[in-house]
C-alpha cells in the first residue's frame, strides 16, 4: 500500500487551496474510528472533506458523501458543535516537508481563525488534533500522555506543539551538485535507500519515480554510478522540486499505484485533480482489508459455534449409545422376575438362561437387596434410558441440521473472490446481516435490511445461451429457488454438499442439450465444498420439487425426483460470465 508522502500531501492542499476557500462548514460526520468528514458549500458547489488517521491510510481528500449511518463518535460531537456554521479560510501545510496540514476555521475570510484543526500524517502516528484560537488543544482523535511519549504529549488543555522535525537534509533547489552527490553517495548502499536516508520528505514509491525517470534500477549501488547517470539523476532531482515549488502537478494512475508528478513524457495522461485519484486508490484499498477482516470475523464466529455444537453433537451421542442398552436392562429385569423361585440371599450375580436364544446371562446383583428389588430397579433404568432416548433424539437433530446450516455459511465466505469487488462486498454482508438476524453475532449498529428488488447473484451461459443462476449466500438461494424460478427452468445443487443453489433457465418449450445439462452441474460443483475436487455428484430436479421444511433456516431445503449428473468444477473456466447483477 502506498502510503501519503509530502509531495501528494502538497498537491491535496494545492487542490484545496484553488477550488474550496472559502467554505463553509454544513455538517460534521465520523464514519469510523479513523476518519472523519467535513460538509463543505462554497458559492458554486458543495463536497465532503475526509480527514483520515488510519495508520496505514492517512489522508486529507475530498471524497464521495458519507454512508448514512447513526453517528455514535465524541469525536465528531465535538467538532460539530465548534465548526458547525464557520468558514474554512486557510489549508497550509505548517513546516516545508513536514507532513502536518493546518485547517484554518473563522467567522469569515481576513479574520483571525477561531479554531484550528491540525491534521498529522505519520503513519501509526497520524493524528487529528482540534484546537482554539489560542492554539490551546481542545480534543484530538488520540490523547498521548506522558507513558506513552517522552518526545511529545496531547492532551486537552495543553499548548498545541507540532511533531519533532526529522533530521534529515531539507531537499533545496539552491544546493549544488557537488554537495547534493557528496551527501547521497557518502555511505555506499542502493541508491533508493541513500535518497530517503539523506533527505526528508521522501517516500519509497517516490525514490522508485525519480529512479525510474533518471533510467537507473532500482538496486544499483551509489559506487557503481557514472558520471552521467549521477548527472542524469541530478536532473530528474531538480525537476521534482521545480514542480513542487511552481504546484505544477499532474496526477495520473501509475501500474498498482498512483503518482502526483509527471517527471517523463512516458507517463501517462494526467487527470484534472489529485482528489478523486488518492480517494478512489485509498477506498478500494480500505474495502479490501475491511473485507478480508469482516470474512475472517465471520469464519471465526462460525468456528467458535462449530466447535460448540460438535461438542454438544458428542454429548448426545455418547447419551444415546448409554440408551441402547435399555432394552438389555429390561431382559435382564424380565428373566429376574421370572425366576424369583431361584432367589438366594446375599449374591452378587446371576445367571440365567435367556428366554429367547437360551444362551447363558450373566446379571449383576446388589447382594443387600431381593431379586424382586433388583428387577425394579432395572425397570427403572430402563423407563430412564427410554425417556433420555425420547428427549435426546430429536435435540441431536438440531444439533446437526445446524451445523449443517453453520458449514453452508462457511462454503458461501469460501466461495468469495479475494478480489474485492461490489458485488463480493455486498455478499459478504448479506452474510454477516444473516447471522446477525439467526442469533449467532452481535451488530453495535445493525444495517437495516433493504427490500429484495431482484437477484444479485452471478449468471454464467451455458453452450446453448441459456443463463445459469448461482445464489451465493443464503438469502440469494432462497429468493432464486421459491421467488424466481419458474416452472420451465431446472434447479442444481452439489448432492449432501453445502453449496449454492444453482438454477439453469429455460424459456417456455425448451429442451437442454446434455451439454447444458453438464455446464449447470459444472457450476454447481464450483460454487460448492467440492470445488477443489475432480468431480463430484450434482441433483437436478424442477424447482417445484424443492421444498423448505417448517422452520428450517435461510438456504435449507429438502428435494425429490432428483437425477445425479457428475459436475466438473475445472470446466467452469471455459464458460462465459455475465455481467452481474447490479
Amino acid at each position: 500500500m502506498q502510503p501519503v508522502d509530502y509531495t501528494t500531501l502538497a498537491a491535496l492542499c494545492h487542490d484545496l487551496q484553488s477550488d474550496w476557500l472559502p467554505a463553509r462548514v454544513e455538517q460534521v460526520y465520523q464514519q469510523d474510528r479513523y476518519a472523519l468528514s467535513l460538509g463543505l458549500r462554497t458559492l458554486e458547489k458543495r463536497g465532503w472533506l475526509t480527514l483520515s488517521w488510519h495508520p496505514q491510510a492517512a489522508r486529507l481528500v475530498l471524497s464521495a458523501p458519507p454512508p448514512r449511518e447513526p453517528d455514535t463518535f465524541t469525536l465528531s460531537d465535538q467538532l460539530r458543535h465548534q465548526l458547525k456554521g464557520l468558514a474554512l479560510t486557510a489549508v497550509q501545510l505548517t513546516e516545508p516537508w513536514e507532513r502536518v496540514v493546518r485547517l484554518q476555521f473563522g467567522s469569515r475570510p481576513g479574520e483571525a481563525p477561531q479554531f484550528c484543526l491540525y491534521e498529522e500524517i505519520m503513519g501509526k502516528y497520524s493524528n487529528l488534533i482540534l484546537t482554539d484560537g489560542q492554539n490551546q488543544i481542545i480534543t484530538a482523535a488520540h490523547q498521548v500522555g506522558a507513558q506513552q511519549s517522552r518526545l511529545r504529549t496531547v492532551q486537552t488543555g495543553q499548548p498545541y506543539v507540532p511533531p519533532p522535525a526529522l533530521l534529515n537534509e531539507k531537499p533545496s533547489l539552491t544546493e549544488s551538485f557537488e554537495t547534493w552527490q557528496e551527501r547521497v553517495g557518502l555511505i555506499p548502499g542502493l541508491l533508493g535507500k541513500q535518497l530517503l536516508k539523506t533527505y526528508r520528505g521522501l517516500s519509497p514509491a517516490l525514490a522508485a519515480q525519480l529512479l525510474e525517470a533518471a533510467g537507473l534500477d532500482e538496486n544499483r549501488e551509489t559506487p557503481t554510478l557514472g558520471a552521467e547517470e549521477w548527472d542524469a539523476l541530478f536532473a530528474v532531482w531538480r525537476r521534482w522540486l521545480t514542480a513542487l515549488e511552481q504546484g505544477n502537478f499532474r496526477p495520473h494512475l501509475w501500474r498498482e499505484g498512483y503518482r502526483v508528478l509527471a517527471l517523463t513524457d512516458k507517463e501517462t495522461a494526467p487527470i484534472q485533480s489529485c482528489h478523486p485519484l488518492i480517494d478512489h486508490y485509498y477506498r478500494h484499498w480500505l474495502a479490501g482489508e475491511t473485507f478480508c477482516q469482516l470474512r475472517g470475523q465471520l469464519r471465526q464466529t462460525l468456528k467458535v459455534h462449530q466447535t460448540k455444537l460438535s461438542q454438544k453433537q458428542s454429548v448426545f451421542q455418547t447419551r444415546l449409545t448409554q440408551a441402547a442398552g435399555a432394552d438389555g436392562a429390561r431382559r435382564e429385569a424380565d428373566l429376574l422376575m421370572a425366576h424369583l423361585h431361584l432367589a438366594q440371599p446375599g449374591l452378587t450375580q446371576a445367571t440365567l438362561a435367556d428366554f429367547e436364544t437360551g444362551e447363558t446371562v450373566v446379571i449383576p446383583l446388589q447382594p443387600d437387596k431381593s431379586w424382586l428389588q433388583n428387577a425394579q430397579s432395572l425397570y427403572k433404568q430402563h423407563q430412564k434410558l427410554r425417556r433420555a432416548q425420547e428427549k435426546v433424539l430429536p435435540l441431536l437433530g438440531q444439533v446437526k441440521e445446524e451445523l449443517a446450516y453453520l458449514t453452508q455459511i462457511g462454503a458461501s465466505l469460501d466461495q468469495l473472490d479475494d478480489e474485492t469487488g461490489a458485488q463480493e462486498r455486498r455478499i459478504l454482508e448479506d452474510i454477516r446481516d444473516e447471522l446477525s438476524e439467526e442469533g449467532y453475532l452481535t451488530l453495535s449498529h445493525p444495517r437495516r435490511r433493504e427490500k429484495d428488488t431482484g437477484f444479485n447473484g452471478s449468471i454464467y451461459l451455458s453452450p446453448s445461451g441459456y443463463e445459469i443462476w448461482v445464489g451465493r449466500n443464503n438469502r440469494q438461494n432462497d429468493l432464486l429457488t421459491f421467488r424466481l424460478a419458474g416452472d420451465y427452468d431446472l434447479w442444481f445443487h452439489a448432492q449432501e454438499i453445502p453449496g449454492s443453489h444453482v438454477l439453469l433457465r429455460l424459456p417456455p418449450g425448451a429442451v437442454p442439450e446434455p451439454e447444458d445439462l453438464q455446464s449447470a452441474a459444472d457450476v454447481g460443483v464450483y460454487f460448492s465444498q467440492a470445488r477443489q475436487s475432480d468431480q463430484a455428484p450434482v441433483v437436478y430436479t424442477r424447482p417445484k420439487h424443492v421444498f423448505k421444511p417448517k422452520g428450517a433456516k435461510p438456504g435449507m431445503v429438502v428435494y425429490q425426483r432428483e437425477t445425479i449428473l457428475w459436475g466438473q468444477p475445472a470446466n467452469v473456466q471455459r464458460y462465459a460470465k455475465k455481467k452481474e447483477f447490479s
